[in-house]
This record gives structure tokens, C-alpha cells and sequence, in this order.
């Protein structure tokens, strides 16, 4: 780096390590920023000193201006700095400024970002801006893994709907429920973990089914972050008695559920739901991500609900995500082919 206070440049190796500790500060946003994106910002000063900023809860700073305050709170001087953020900066006026003036009034001789942002007050513009204004700009940096870091935001912005993950626990053969009734399939782990996906979504779902035999909570408990809405697919009024109140019913369509929530600004739905809910996402080609809790046991128990009702869904290929464990058991995660995600 450099100390006289002339511009700095990068070369490809360094914006790359720069923009992994962006995407790391962006990750420590996701539970706060939504319905805004969970954005990452880093500014490398003339001077040497690096400063960090993530976006805030709505209404607050987004993450190039937390970077940037963080920098004149140091007590740097930000002329001629580096600028790496997740996502392109915005360049309109919402709840706050546009984050492209700021840059440029701080003046700032270089953004590197990973990605365009979508939305429509955005799409480029916050590129134009600050090439217009002068500052050189590189985009594309590391956009794999941002792209599936903001996923859920970035389906929201392009489809106006939201992006959609079920999670389902089974036994080795393929069972949702034990052979002695309702229960838990999975262990504590794997339960931390399905907290920590509702605390990531906006909503959640599930049929009238499950909430008559179950009786579930829908709530984050054994993971820091918000509750989700909960949603039950019901045609009949939910009981007051039962532990998902409160909660909204849906007897409609899951296409229009799906533009109902994304009008709303639900950027991620987690269906929790039993087969017959899961296979009604399925026939709509609406998931985006199928998580599979498999538990080291064998149920035995033919007359046991399986994954899917038969016959669906059609037959289909997904694409091997991710596999780890969970104390004794083990997530698999699906998607759908890259040519047929939306």
C-alpha cells in the first residue's frame, strides 16, 4: 500500500483477497439487512489502514457508508482509498442517499465489486455513476461466490418472488416420521441448524397437516436471529389453540402465495412443510434449494409418509451442493441445474 497519498491499484490477486473479507463482513449482516441485500464493504486507505463496514438494519447506513464512517472515525483520510464491495453501490435515494455520492465526496479513486445489483432503481447505474465521476471501476470480482452468498436477494430483485428452500428430515429409508408416531427424526445439531435457516427467512410454511399433528412452534430458539412469519396452507381457519399462532392462512395458489410474499418484500420462504406441501412447491418448479436432514436410522415402516407423495415430482436431476455432517447426521444439499433455475 501506499503512504504519500496518491491512488492506489490493485492487482487481481489482492482484489480477490480484499473481497473475501468483504463477503465475510456481508455474511455478519444477514440476519439484520433484509429486506436489503446482506452487503460487505472494505476501504484501504492511502495510509494503510483498512476499514470495514456491513450493512445495517433498514434505515441505516448501507455497507460502503459504515466503511467509509468507519474510516473518518479512525481518523483517515479516505482521498485516493480503495473501495471493495459485494454488490454494486446504489444510486438512488431510498431510506438513505445514494451510496454513489458518498463515494465520490469521499473521494475515493477505485470500487472493485462482485456483482450488479438487479433491482430496478439500481441495475448499472451505480457503475455509470462512479466511471462518470471519474473513479475506475472493476466488476465481477469473485461474482461465483457472491452470487450465491445473495442468491436469495438476487432472485427477489429478478423475479419479484421469493427464493424458496425446503428442508426435510428422513430416516435411512427415505421416511418422515418415525415408526412410533410424531417425533424428532434428527438430532441437536441438525436442529441448531434448521433454526439458524428459519432465522435466515422471512417466512415460513407448512400444510394444515402438520400443524394437526405436530403442534410446531415455527419459532427461532436454538439460534440467534428473528422469527419468521408463519404461514399455513389450510383451507380451513387455523385453531387458536395451536402453538404456530399467530400466523397467516393461505388458501390460494402457491404461484400467488409466491407473488403475495415477494410484493411484501419476502426475499427467502423456508417450506418446513410434510410431503403433500413440499411436492405442491415442487409441481410449481419453485424451490431453489431442497436441504435433506438424514438421519443414521432405518425407519422400517412401509405405511410411513416417504419424501414425496408418488409421483411426485416428475422425475428430475438436481445438482450436489453441499454435503456435511451434523453430529450423527447428515445434510445434503440440492439445486436445481443451472438451466433451469430461475
Amino acid at each position: 500500500m501506499r503512504h504519500d497519498g496518491a491512488p492506489m491499484r490493485h492487482d487481481a490477486r489482492t482484489r480477490e483477497a480484499v473481497m473475501r473479507r468483504a463477503i465475510a463482513a456481508g455474511d455478519e449482516a444477514r440476519l439484520r439487512s433484509r429486506p436489503n441485500p446482506w452487503v460487505g464493504a472494505v476501504l484501504e486507505c492511502t495510509d494503510g489502514s483498512v476499514h470495514v463496514g456491513s450493512t445495517a438494519a433498514p434505515g441505516g447506513s448501507h455497507a460502503e457508508v459504515a466503511a467509509i464512517a468507519a474510516a473518518r472515525a479512525a481518523g483517515a483520510d479516505t482521498r485516493g482509498s480503495v473501495l471493495t464491495c459485494t454488490l454494486e453501490p446504489c444510486a438512488h435515494t431510498g431510506r438513505t442517499g445514494p451510496c454513489t455520492e458518498a463515494i465520490v465526496a469521499a473521494g475515493v479513486a477505485e470500487v472493485v465489486y462482485a456483482v450488479d445489483d438487479p433491482d430496478p432503481s439500481v441495475d448499472g447505474r451505480g457503475g455509470r455513476r462512479l466511471r462518470e465521476a471519474g473513479l475506475t471501476v472493476t466488476a465481477g470480482v469473485l461474482a461465483t461466490e457472491v452470487s450465491a452468498q445473495l442468491a436469495p436477494y438476487l432472485h427477489h430483485r429478478r423475479t419479484g418472488r421469493p427464493w424458496v428452500l425446503v428442508k426435510m428430515a428422513t430416516t435411512l429409508d427415505g421416511r418422515t416420521h418415525l415408526p412410533h408416531g410424531p417425533g424428532r427424526i434428527t438430532g441437536d445439531d441438525a436442529r441448531s441448524r434448521v433454526h439458524r435457516l428459519r432465522a435466515e427467512s422471512d417466512a415460513i410454511c407448512v400444510g394444515a397437516g402438520t400443524v394437526l399433528v405436530d403442534d410446531p412452534l415455527l419459532t427461532v430458539r436454538h439460534a440467534e436471529g428473528p422469527s419468521p412469519e408463519r404461514i399455513v396452507l389450510s383451507r380451513r381457519e387455523v385453531p387458536p389453540s395451536a402453538r404456530v399462532q399467530p400466523c397467516t392462512r393461505w388458501d390460494g395458489a402457491i404461484g400467488d402465495l409466491l407473488d403475495d410474499l415477494g410484493a411484501r418484500g419476502v426475499v427467502q420462504l423456508m417450506v418446513e412443510g410434510g410431503p403433500t406441501t413440499v411436492a405442491r412447491f415442487a409441481a410449481e418448479g419453485a424451490v431453489d434449494r431442497w436441504v435433506f436432514h438424514i438421519a443414521p436410522f432405518v425407519s422400517g415402516d412401509t405405511d410411513a409418509p416417504g419424501i414425496f407423495p408418488p409421483g411426485v415430482p416428475e422425475p428430475h436431476r438436481f445438482v450436489l451442493a453441499a454435503v456435511s455432517a451434523l453430529g450423527d447426521d447428515i445434510e445434503i444439499v440440492l439445486e436445481p441445474p443451472k438451466e433451469n433455475a430461475a
